[in-house]
């Protein structure tokens, strides 16, 4: 997506930055995973598809993805490459607002993967996710959020439970676990709450 393709996002542990194509090789081995694609539903892609989908995050409207960078290493390093720790990605779709299909609402499915063993029970993954959420209310005019895990994948369960989301569907035969969350003034108060101090600043090229 555009929209964040020169923007940096700084909170207090992680920083967002966009997917740029020296990011892809690292992406590309983090994605051999066996665990992760179980987690993400994924299938693996050579390194040439993975610059595909680079290029598709860049430039698709309905996609905005952001990498997570570990922030302490990154001030230590000044190394992207060295300090990445995972990313979050917005779907963004419209959905019928209620029965009678009179109005659509703008709807974000959320995703977040910390990938580095190392980077994981650090809350490196709920800074994110806030934080993300917290651009696509104020950057992307979201009115609603939807958010599909794994049954198995007990973490994201709990922590989108956390985050005031409620569960709306179970998918045994896909093992899915559907929860949403209407986007309200409170809840964006608590977000930031939540998120702590946290900037938007231009991602320098």
């Amino acid at each position: 997506m555009k929209v964040n393709e020169h923007l940096q996002i700084i909170g207090n542990n992680v920083i967002l930055v966009p997917y740029e194509s020296k990011h892809v090789e690292k992406y590309h081995q983090w994605m051999k995973s066996e665990e992760l694609q179980e987690l993400t539903a994924s299938e693996p892609l050579t390194l040439e598809e993975e610059y595909q989908m680079q290029a598709s995050w860049r430039n698709d409207e309905d996609k905005c993805t952001f990498l997570i960078l570990d922030r302490q290493r990154y001030e230590h390093t000044k190394d992207e490459i060295d300090a990445l720790v995972g990313d979050t990605n917005i779907f963004i779709q419209s959905q019928p607002e209620d029965d009678d299909q009179a109005h659509d609402r703008l709807t974000g499915e959320i995703e977040i993967m910390i990938a580095e063993p190392t980077a994981r029970g650090k809350r490196y993954g709920w800074e994110a996710t806030l934080l993300m959420l917290l651009f696509g209310v104020e950057r992307l005019q979201l009115q609603h959020y939807i958010a599909i895990t794994k049954d198995t994948n007990t973490k994201a369960m709990k922590m989108f439970e956390r985050m005031q989301f409620r569960e709306t569907n179970r998918t045994p035969i896909f093992h899915e676990v559907t929860f949403e969350r209407s986007i309200e003034k409170d809840w964006i108060s608590w977000m930031i709450n939540e998120a702590g101090p946290y900037t938007i600043v231009p991602y320098p090229k």
